[in-house]
């Protein structure tokens, strides 16, 4: 048989020196002015102001800003304004930008041509055109809220939310956020569930701060999330049916150097991937987001972006727009940006970090002061948070379990493991270990300064206690961050059942603190003994030590912690009845909205391992398998002709019995692979995500296995697919 080449094992150069398109919104030779261009694309306040009439840009502000009810008489008047703003930067169409339960983003495009007289037309946009979109959307997942038949659905203008402008190499397209539900009004998207979990929050701390003599105007969650992601040539993607289909490496042997160095993490950037994100970074700052960092993360090929905090329901709309962003832009440099938790084994994962705090108009209620022992208003704040993940461990957890690679990563030695504790530092443990103990704290440990031995360095502030990057649930200075998120998936369900939770924590305090008070009690007294009461229960979720050691999982077991490692353990928590319960008490999510979810997350563990099991037996039998029976043929080959001159080619034989040996381990794993995959486990789709979980998952692991050990062994030139070492170091 002659030797069929590989030419993709010589696409090296081409895949490091990919040539990129100008795009008129990049950053020129001398980059740009970030105050001049900053949302700039975005129909903002300032363009409000400009265009509206005072008394509809006066009561559209109310709605922005005190959440007061939209009116809908208003609705023309903007849309008439929004229309010449957009037709001006060049755009054609406008669409309703929604949040379906994909985890992604969606769009249908309408002209604002009208036909008018014979041969010609002009440009309209209403206010109920502004106001009420209604797509078919009939194949969105919908989790039998509704059936295929039924297709009418809405999209609803959210106004806190700005509408923005997106560039296409021919145009442009005005985008206005929106909410996305049913014709029945239940909610189909990510939007509504978040904008009603708010208000509760904002309810519920509202009643706190006035029993603490405040009376805020606003209480707003902030967010700020942290995306980490990898970028890979894009000559060696197309090249993987895998990364193709399932977003990850399904096979790959380590390369020889991998992340072992620690020499990428924080490291110089390299220059066409810092161009990329500089015009990722200008992109961005156009629509409105926040970038703040920028830098190499552990692995190589991997790198983090992370914003400024803001309003949560506007920071979960810039989350999507930043992954949207981060994925376009980097085919204009030749690369792919992958968000998959983990796109390649043994080399650090990818999360998203979020970040959560709430705040007043002016005041961050997690800012705990130089004296937080002192400070009661931020120790109730606190506490309600503890309280908070300490009685919803599992329904945090499942937040994080938006689909199965996240599975990849939680525990392993990058990411915070499966069990929810959360990291206070030193600081604060002694504080509420000092209520718990003595029912009220009377000191702060104190940082003070860090010398470093050297004059010309000044002396730095030192924290009151250190950061922990293996908790799942961390204080941060006046913030908690939520680590164990998957960098693939929408922030905008973690950031409800954060709200959810914290709301019915403020809820019940500030009711055993009102009962209190009617009994008698001055305020700070009942504040005292409601803290005493409440802290020792919570005691079990902190923990500052090593949350990867072996011996917290043992103290976690030992405290009643719960351990869900996979996805599908922590799904089957999301519609317990106490969840049910908290949802539909604040008005979150009803029995049926929840249960939809539900349907929908196991639906999707189930088609992702069904893809990659199909996926894993397809490149194995039509590229692995060939390659390494050309490489035992040409061992034969060459063994047939040895023996013919007389030489005993021992070393070649033990080659080509190895090989031979690969070849049945590999067939007899792929027949094995072949029968989990043709029997999809069962009727109904519990039974089919266990089947995936229990069966195909173990068989593709087993393919992997020896496919990874023959591409050890089978000539770089017979090779089928870029290897890791190309993928991650060659950018």
């Amino acid at each position: 048989m002659p030797r069929v080449p590989s030419f993709g094992r010589f696409d090296r150069l081409s895949a490091v020196t990919a040539s990129r398109s100008p795009q008129p919104d990049a950053p020129g030779e001398h980059g740009f002015d970030v105050e001049e261009i900053f949302g700039e694309n975005t129909f903002g306040v300032a363009e409000m102001k400009a265009r509206l009439p005072k008394n509809i840009f006066r009561r559209l502000m109310a709605t922005i800003e005190t959440g007061s009810e939209l009116d809908s008489s208003m609705a023309d008047a903007v849309a008439l304004a929004m229309k010449q703003w957009a037709l001006e930067r060049g755009a054609t169409h406008y669409t309703h930008w929604f949040q379906p339960l994909t985890g992604l983003t969606a769009e249908k495009h309408d002209s604002f041509l009208t036909p008018s007289d014979p041969g010609r037309a002009i440009t309209e946009f209403s206010g109920p055109e502004l106001i009420q979109g209604e797509p078919d959307a009939s194949s969105l997942p919908s989790g039998g809220l509704r059936t295929t038949f039924e297709a009418r659905g809405y999209t609803a203008w959210d106004p806190t939310s700005r509408a923005f402008i997106i560039r296409g190499k021919a145009g442009a397209t005005l985008c206005i956020p929106t909410a996305y539900s049913s014709w029945g009004g239940e909610a189909l998207d990510k939007k509504i569930p978040l904008l009603r979990s708010l208000h509760a929050l904002e309810e519920q701390a509202r009643r706190a701060l006035r029993l603490f003599g405040v009376d805020a105007k606003r209480v707003k969650a902030t967010l700020g999330p942290e995306q980490e992601y990898f970028l890979v040539a894009q000559e060696f993607y197309y090249r993987r049916p895998d990364l193709i289909s399932a977003g990850r490496t399904l096979f790959g042997a380590k390369p020889p150097k991998g992340q072992e160095m620690e020499d990428h993490y924080f490291g110089a950037i390299p220059d066409r991937v810092l161009e990329y994100m500089q015009t990722a970074e200008a992109e961005l700052y156009r629509l409105g987001v926040p970038v703040k960092t920028r830098h190499n993360e552990v692995a190589p090929g991997q790198f983090e972006m992370a914003v400024i905090y803001e309003e949560a329901n506007l920071a979960a709309d810039h989350q999507q727009l930043t992954m949207s962003t981060l994925r376009r832009i980097a085919r204009d440099f030749g690369l792919v940006c992958l968000l998959h938790e983990k796109p390649f084994a043994g080399v650090n994962g990818s999360g998203k970090h979020l970040n959560w705090s709430m705040a007043t108009e002016d005041h961050n209620l997690l800012e705990p002061g130089d004296t937080p022992h002192e400070n009661m208003q931020f120790l109730f704040f606190c506490t309600a948070v503890l309280r908070a993940v300490e009685r919803h461990q599992d329904l945090l957890r499942a937040s994080a379990a938006s689909s199965p690679g996240n599975d990849h990563r939680l525990g392993a030695n990058e990411a915070p493991p499966a069990i929810l504790s959360v990291f206070l530092g030193d600081q604060l443990t002694d504080i509420f270990e000092q209520i718990a103990d003595l029912g009220s704290a009377s000191s702060s440990k104190q940082g003070g300064l860090l010398g470093l031995g050297v004059k010309v360095l000044p002396d730095l502030p030192k924290h009151a206690g250190d950061r922990n990057r293996t908790s799942p649930f961390a204080f941060t200075g006046n913030k908690f961050e939520f680590r164990a998120l998957g960098s693939s998936q929408s922030i905008s369900f973690p950031a409800t059942v954060l709200n959810t939770i914290v709301a019915e924590s403020i809820d019940e305090m500030c009711g055993m603190l009102e009962t209190e008070v009617t009994n008698g009690d001055d305020f700070p007294e009942a504040l005292r003994r409601i803290l005493a009461e409440v802290v020792p229960n919570i005691r079990r979720i902190v923990f500052n030590g090593d949350g990867y050691s072996e011996e917290w999982r043992q103290e976690a077991e030992k405290r009643g912690l719960l351990n869900l490692p996979s996805t599908l353990d922590a799904l089957s928590h999301l519609v317990a009845d106490k969840n049910e319960k908290l949802f539909g008490r604040y008005g979150v999510l009803s029995k049926r909205e929840l249960q939809s979810r539900f349907e929908i997350l196991l639906q999707r563990y189930f088609h992702t391992i069904n893809i990659e099991g199909e996926t894993s037996e397809e490149m194995a039998r039509t590229m692995i398998q060939p390659a390494l029976i050309r490489h035992l043929h040409e061992l034969l080959d060459t063994l047939h002709r040895a023996g013919g001159q007389g030489i005993d080619a021992q070393g070649i034989k033990r080659i080509a019995e190895e090989a031979a040996g690969l070849t049945d381990e590999l067939e007899t794993t792929l027949r094995e692979l072949s029968e989990q995959n043709s029997d999809e486990g069962g009727e109904d789709l519990a039974s089919k995500a266990q089947h995936m979980r229990e069966n195909v998952i173990p068989a593709m692991n087993a393919v992997r296995e020896v496919v990874d050990r023959i591409e050890k062994v089978v000539p770089h030139d017979l090779w089928p697919i870029p290897g890791y070492r190309d993928m991650l170091f060659l950018r």
